[in-house]
């Protein structure tokens, strides 16, 4: 499992990294990543639904957003 922490960034340029970074994984490889800025928490759940993603969140609450993404062939 790959981790992405994404909390010193705000969006978009979480957003921007996060794409680079599921770029770089194989199919079907997992990463856990970490969000805390209130943009980056609304768009990248939309990015990654809107790209086919699967995802779940492991944590939300006031300080952070933890999601745990796998890549598909389809994303």
């Amino acid at each position: 499992m790959t981790f992405i922490d994404l909390t010193a960034y705000r969006c978009p340029l979480a957003l921007v990294k996060l794409k680079l970074a599921l770029k770089a994984l194989d199919d079907m490889e997992r990463a856990q990543i970490s969000l805390a800025d209130a943009g980056s928490r609304r768009d990248v759940p939309r990015f990654l639904t809107k790209a086919q993603y699967q995802f779940q969140e492991l944590r939300n609450d006031e300080q952070m957003l933890v999601l745990a993404v796998v890549k598909t062939t389809n994303a």
